[in-house]
């Protein structure tokens, strides 16, 4: 864990003229990112994170590795800024894991920004500095005034030329329920005891413990879902007994594998092709056009989902509801955002994320001009920024963040200019679960075989309730 600075100081009607500070909400990848690229315009970030590290909320989902290798991780100011710390940049052809994600990049990069970055301190509250949002009167004269909350139980305020929100969503992950609202009895004790909304993690014992030999339903169509059952067919070698079921709202299966072999992210492409093999071979209960209205727990202690149609999927000991996430504003209650009414996404952006129409390949790189507010100096980045589309790609943050710190200082040539291509996919969905590359072996006709250390890395769905060594199962270099 890197090491604690000093807290900010409070300065509550202070003197930092407007421009002077930019504050940045969040230490993740996009927050670092945002700072570098602030730093490198002669601008000062104030960095903060509600965590204990850089990276908290990536480092919370660290056994998942990444579609994306680091050559599409790394931001460029970032890369510019570490490079003259003598940093070590990892194999830009390696999918990494969110814990190398963490430790290897954002770590470091948290470290090169400095004693601007200031954790365990949460943002609780953005206005125009003596203006709520009602009040037009020297408005946009005005700093803005960031509402902290030390860890300690403090609260101060800061004053700030503008603010980049890069916050992210990870925090409030959509509900069971098919109308948006949480099912019913989802939250009521008995039953939130067993319902999670990440990945399990089936390295740790209590992931084994809690899932293993046990009846789990994985409700979700994008590649998150499929991560679970990868990683739930992973435990089944270990711990016999261990079934899936995947509930998808959707009437069928189709597109839900994703752009398979046509995928340019193509470990993602490989995961869908994988789970699809596990499907059709019956390896993995398949409900479709299952829209959840309620989640029973029963006399004996199971729990039951029951779709609103009446069907139900019982016996179940857990669920893992992966079913997105969404951004949560009211920390900018008081300010003037211009937020599309589906997506919750701004107002400029939302047409080119639709989930619709779009997939991460055919959203158009953007910045800050489509991610403008009527309140000027603010900009909601990252995954915050897309709302509830699920198309985002880091690539996509770093460019929104170089072209915000562009126009943050006045250079707005820069700030309009498209540097970005993005992969073109089938359907996006967050990150995959899949084994290292096979180390490189000799072919039949002596020729290197698929698999060596330039290969993509193909996911190895290990089939729920197949007997150890069967075909399926562990790829070469284990589960």
């Amino acid at each position: 864990m890197t090491s604690t600075p000093q807290a900010p100081t409070d300065t509550a009607g202070a003197s930092s003229p407007v421009g002077a500070t930019v504050a940045v909400i969040g230490a993740g990848p996009i927050g670092l990112a945002a700072a570098a690229h602030l730093l490198e315009r002669a601008l000062e970030p104030v960095v903060f994170e509600r965590g204990d590290r850089a990276g908290a909320s990536v480092a919370s989902w660290g056994h998942v590795r990444l579609f994306s290798r680091w050559s599409e991780l790394i931001d460029p100011a970032a890369r510019r800024l570490l490079s003259g710390r003598g940093w070590a940049e990892p194999d830009a052809n390696h999918y990494p894991t969110g814990a190398e994600w963490a430790e290897e990049y954002l770590r470091p990069l948290a470290e090169a920004v400095g004693d601007c970055v200031h954790y365990e301190t949460t943002v609780t509250g953005v206005a125009r500095q003596g203006r709520d949002r009602v009040v037009d009167s020297g408005r946009e004269d005005q700093p803005f005034t960031v509402h902290v909350r030390h860890e300690d139980g403090r609260t101060g305020r800061v004053t700030a030329g503008a603010v980049v929100d890069a916050s992210g969503t990870w925090t409030s992950p959509n509900p069971l329920g098919s109308d948006g609202y949480p099912a019913d009895g989802e939250h009521e004790p008995a039953v939130a005891a067993r319902v999670s909304y990440r990945v399990p993690d089936v390295s740790t014992a209590d992931d084994v413990a809690r899932f293993g030999g046990r009846r789990t339903a994985v409700v979700g169509s994008g590649h998150s879902a499929l991560t679970a059952l990868v990683a739930l067919a992973t435990l089944a070698e270990k711990a016999p007994g261990t079934t899936a079921v995947w509930v998808l709202r959707r009437g069928a299966v189709g597109s839900a594998y994703g752009g398979g072999d046509a995928d340019q992210l193509p470990a993602r492409g490989a995961l869908g092709l994988r789970a699809r093999d596990a499907v059709a071979a019956g390896h993995v209960e398949v409900v479709t056009g299952f829209r959840t209205l309620a989640v029973e727990h029963g006399a004996g202690g199971a729990l039951a989902l029951v779709s609103e149609d009446g069907r139900r999927v019982d016996g179940l000991d857990e669920v893992v509801g992966l079913t997105g996430f969404r951004p949560d504003h009211s920390i900018m209650s008081e300010l003037r955002l211009r937020l599309d009414d589906r997506l919750e996404a701004p107002l400029g952006l939302a047409p080119l994320i639709d989930p619709n129409v779009h997939s991460c390949g055919t959203v158009y790189p953007h910045g800050a001009g489509e991610l403008a507010h009527d309140e000027q100096g603010v900009y909601v980045v990252g995954m915050k920024a897309y709302g509830r589309a699920p198309t985002f790609l880091a690539l996509t943050g770093y460019e929104q963040v170089r072209s915000v710190a562009a126009a943050l200082a006045g250079d707005h040539e820069a700030a309009s200019r498209v540097e970005l291509t993005l992969p073109e996919t089938g359907v996006c969905g967050g990150a995959g679960l899949f084994d290292e590359p096979a180390a490189t072996t000799a072919g039949a006709d002596g020729e290197e075989a698929v698999g060596g250390c330039c290969a993509p890395a193909v996911p190895q769905l290990v089939q729920i309730g197949a007997p150890s060594g069967s075909a399926g199962a562990c790829g070469p270099t284990g589960c």
